[in-house]
């Protein structure tokens, strides 16, 4: 009997010794608790971070892609407005630039075809309209220096002839000019204008020669 309850108490006193001596397993032990318990934070913090995270990223793109539209929408305004300035640019400088035009083309494009046409008839037809041979060599000269200027110098003796106009009068052509002012603008001592008054002259004495200039 006193054995046995020498053992026990033996027992007691090693267990309770262990339980102080190995410390590790108490650190364990705490560490697995630690362990589970960050395991559920974790779970927790991984349900709601996703949420949230799926919100941010989603107000991010929906920012830049109204930034990304807006942009391309403002250049393409842009561009259509340049295109559209450029086109009534261009059509108001053209509809100015024929009406000051037309009558002095028209003009010359009439002494080209008519000399050009003389030339090329027979002595006897041409001795039938124009009854001199003073006027005939007049003709046949008018015709060799109208031949001699090219469409493109005659466009260029006209804009320099139009541009020493606007720098004498000090003003601009105006868009709303009438058939009588267009005319006068392009009159004054102009190359082109020279041959077409000296062909008028020559076929108010060639009464032969049916010409209608207007």
């Amino acid at each position: 009997m006193e054995r046995s309850i020498a053992d026990e108490l033996y027992c007691d006193l090693l267990n309770v010794s262990n339980i102080h001596l190995d410390p590790r397993s108490n650190v364990d032990g705490a560490v697995h608790n630690s362990h589970d318990s960050d395991g559920d934070e974790l779970w927790y913090d991984d349900g709601a971070l996703p949420y949230e995270t799926e919100k941010v990223e989603k107000a991010f793109d929906m920012e830049r892609e109204w930034q990304r539209r807006r942009e391309q929408f403002h250049t393409i305004g842009y561009r259509d407005g340049l295109v559209a300035g450029k086109e009534a640019s261009a059509q108001e400088g053209f509809n100015i630039g024929f009406k000051e035009s037309v009558f002095v083309g028209q003009a010359w494009g009439l002494v080209r075809g008519v000399t050009s046409a003389w030339v090329c008839l027979p002595d006897g037809v041409k001795e039938g309209l124009v009854e001199t041979e003073e006027k005939r060599n007049k003709l046949r000269q008018l015709h060799e220096s109208v031949r001699g200027i090219s469409a493109t110098d005659a466009l260029r003796l006209f804009h320099d002839h139009l541009n020493n106009n606007l720098m004498e009068h000090g003003e601009n052509a105006e868009t709303g000019s009438n058939t009588g002012d267009l005319r006068a603008q392009c009159s004054g001592a102009n190359v082109i204008e020279h041959y077409v008054r000296e062909f008028n002259l020559l076929l108010v004495q060639c009464s032969a020669m049916d010409v209608h200039l207007e």
